[in-house]
C-alpha cells in the first residue's frame, strides 16, 4: 500500500522538495519514441510552460527542473509566509487563475456584498484555498492533468497518461537540496541527451546560464541570494555564479571527454555542504537511486522521523554514508 501524501509531507520540517512524474505508457513524453518513429518532442514545451506559468499562482517556487524523454524532475519549495501574507480577495485572485471558484468567491470579486450567514461557508472556503496554494499534490495535480488530457487528445486514446501518482523526497538541509538540483539539473549530460549544462533544452540550469549571461536570474526560478544576513529576500543561499561553477565541474566529470580536476571554487562549496568529493559526484549521478525516501543527515531524517511519529528511520544508513 502506498503511504499516504500527509506522511511524506510535512512543512514544519522542511519546504522542499524533489517530486518525479513518469509516464505510464510506452508513448513518449517528449523526443522520439524509436519504437513507432513519432516525434513527441514539442510536448517538452507543453511541460515547461505550463510549468513556469504554475509559480504565477501557487505560494510555491521552483528551485530546478529537468523535461526528460518519459519522466519530469522538480525541485520545489513551498513558501507559507507568502501565502499567509496575501489578504482573502488575494487568495481567491490566486485560486481563480486556474479554477472557477465557488458562487461566493465569485460574488466578492463582483463587488457583492457577502451575507451574514455566508460568512462560515466562505471562511471555509478561504481557509481551503490557502491550504491548496502551498499544497504540493495539488501543484503537480494542476502540472499534470491537462498535459495528460492534451496527450490522449493527441493519441487518440483515453486511460492514464501518468503514473498512479507523483513520487516526492523531502530534502532535509542544504547539502540535500543543492545535490538534488545538481542531479536534476544534469540529468540530460548524465543520460547523454546534451553535452554541457548550457545545452540542455527544457532544464533549469540553461535557463539558469541563459540569465546569468545577462547579469541576470530567471524571474520563474527561485533565485540565488548569497550568503545568509539580515533582511534577507527568499531565496537559495548560495552565489549563483559559485552554483553555475559546481555544475559544470560536475558535468565534466560524468563526460569522458571533459573529464578533469575540480575546481577550488567546487571544492569549497562542498566543504561547506560537509560532502566528500567521492560522495558528491555519486549522490549527483545516483540520486534518485540511493535515496528512496526522505533525504539529509541523520541528525535531520531522525527529527523528521519523531515529529512524524515513525517508528523506522527509512533510509538511515544511506544518509548516514552519504551526507553524514
Amino acid at each position: 500500500m502506498a503511504t499516504p501524501r500527509e506522511r511524506l509531507v510535512s512543512l514544519a520540517d522542511t519546504s522542499y522538495y524533489h517530486c518525479v512524474s513518469r509516464c505510464v505508457r510506452r508513448a513518449y513524453l517528449c523526443g522520439v519514441d524509436s519504437y513507432t518513429g513519432q516525434s513527441y518532442e514539442h510536448r517538452r514545451d507543453w511541460i515547461e510552460e505550463r510549468l513556469l506559468s504554475l509559480v504565477q499562482v501557487f505560494s510555491i517556487d521552483i528551485c530546478s527542473y529537468a523535461v526528460m524523454h518519459n519522466h519530469l524532475h522538480v525541485v520545489l519549495k513551498v513558501d507559507i509566509e507568502r501565502m499567509q501574507a496575501w489578504s482573502d480577495e488575494e487568495v481567491i485572485l490566486q485560486w481563480q487563475k486556474l479554477f472557477k471558484g465557488t458562487l461566493l468567491t465569485q460574488k466578492l470579486l463582483k463587488g457583492d456584498k457577502i451575507e451574514p450567514y455566508e460568512l462560515e461557508s466562505f471562511a471555509k472556503t478561504i481557509t481551503e484555498y490557502r491550504n491548496r496554494l502551498i499544497n504540493i499534490s495539488w501543484f503537480m495535480r494542476a502540472l499534470n492533468e491537462p498535459i495528460a488530457r492534451k496527450a490522449n487528445k493527441e493519441d487518440k486514446c483515453t486511460g492514464r497518461f501518468w503514473e498512479g501518482r507523483f513520487k516526492s523526497q523531502a530534502l532535509l538541509d542544504e547539502a540535500a537540496v543543492i545535490a538534488c538540483m545538481a542531479y536534476v539539473d544534469l540529468n540530460p549530460v548524465r543520460a547523454k541527451i546534451a553535452k554541457t549544462p548550457e545545452t540542455s533544452d527544457y532544464t533549469s540550469i540553461k535557463r539558469r546560464i541563459k540569465a546569468a549571461m545577462k547579469g541576470e536570474q530567471p524571474s520563474e526560478l527561485l533565485p540565488f541570494i548569497g550568503n545568509e544576513r539580515a533582511n534577507m529576500v527568499n531565496g537559495l543561499m548560495f552565489r549563483i555564479n559559485d552554483y553555475l561553477k559546481l555544475v559544470d565541474d560536475t558535468g565534466r566529470q560524468l563526460r569522458d571527454d571533459k573529464r578533469g580536476s575540480i575546481t577550488q571554487t567546487s571544492l569549497d562549496i562542498l566543504t561547506r555542504l560537509n560532502i566528500s568529493l567521492e560522495n558528491w559526484l555519486k549522490i549527483t549521478s545516483e540520486f534518485h537511486d540511493l535515496f528512496k525516501g526522505p533525504v539529509g543527515t541523520l541528525q535531520e531524517l531522525t527529527k523528521l522521523c519523531e515529529h512524524l511519529e515513525k517508528r523506522r528511520r527509512y533510509g538511515a544508513q544511506m544518509c548516514q554514508k552519504m551526507l553524514g
